[in-house]
């Protein structure tokens, strides 16, 4: 059995610890808050320009209006995007999106990976670390976007993005990333980001209801200006999703930890007493053997 002394070195480390995770807890909270209000105040925007931009974007196919991010074609090189934290302590958010990101690699795209035409881009340092250290193929990186995100942070790296695509140098280009949906669960999402895949689209997402808009300035002009400017808006808004969840699900792991010290404190009290009771019972028999041979 452990000495006393081991049990309550252990009793305090553990008592220190659940103070550093309690406090993690209330500053994720904190930050889960603000970071909540903006994604649920960017969705409605977002979502009604994606409406718009799926209209536009359907009516083209009976005009020779085109546009360069609806290219259509092989898909010889992919681009994966993945989004992830900076910081970690937050259970699996940071390898679940390493793995599907690998795993869409060596499946999805097998034959883009053996012919090497497959790269990655990594937000966030844990990303980042992980693929540069195994020397996996990296085309980018970017890990301030996440300390004080705002839209013109993300603007440069949306149109080096949108670049790379328009001049052939990616064929396609998908986003992954966990999506918010409240504080204990995350959603690991997919999206194809270029080129814009009408396909996918169904009517009944946006209610089964289809609009025939009436075009001001000319269709040519909406079609050069809205589909740059909604893909803006669906990155910015991954990266929100994706910093949310962050936050959600830190907070949730600190909320465990917190609860198992809790737990391991009274388990360890526990031993403690037991110890103690069997120290001092010792004594006493000590004692009392003791006395017992003085008397005879």
């Amino acid at each position: 059995m452990s000495s006393l002394k081991e049990i309550r070195n252990r009793i305090n480390s553990v008592k220190s610890t659940r103070k550093i995770t309690s406090a993690m807890k209330m500053v994720a909270a904190a930050k889960l808050k603000k970071a909540q209000d903006a994604v649920l105040n960017l969705r409605p925007y977002q979502e009604k320009q994606y409406e718009i931009l799926v209209s536009i974007a359907r009516s083209l196919e009976d005009e020779d209006v085109e546009s360069q991010y609806l290219r259509n074609g092989t898909e010889n090189r992919v681009l994966l995007v993945l989004i992830t934290s900076n910081k970690g302590l937050c259970g699996g958010f940071n390898g679940n999106i390493i793995k599907k990101g690998l795993e869409l690699a060596q499946t999805k795209y097998s034959s883009q990976w053996n012919e090497k035409n497959l790269s990655f881009y990594t937000i966030g340092k844990k990303a980042t670390d992980f693929f540069y250290s195994k020397g996996y193929p990296l085309y980018g990186y970017n890990n301030d976007l996440l300390e004080d995100p705002s839209f013109s942070k993300t603007v440069p790296v949306i149109t080096s993005l949108m670049s790379a695509f328009t001049g052939k140098e990616f064929d396609k280009i998908e986003i992954v990333y966990n999506k918010f949906k409240n504080a204990a669960v995350q959603i690991l999402t997919v999206d194809q980001f270029l080129p814009i895949d009408l396909k996918l689209e169904d009517q009944q997402e946006f209610g089964g209801e289809q609009f025939n808009y009436i075009f001001e300035p000319s269709r040519e002009y909406i079609v050069r200006e809205l589909i740059p400017a909604s893909l803006r808006t669906q990155f910015y808004e991954a990266l929100l999703e994706s910093l949310a969840a962050e936050h959600g699900a830190r907070m949730t792991a600190m909320h465990m930890a917190t609860d198992n010290a809790d737990g391991l404190t009274r388990e360890l009290q526990l031993k403690y007493n037991k110890a103690r009771q069997s120290a001092i019972t010792n004594e006493i028999n000590e004692v009392v053997s003791g006395a017992e041979a003085l008397r005879e």
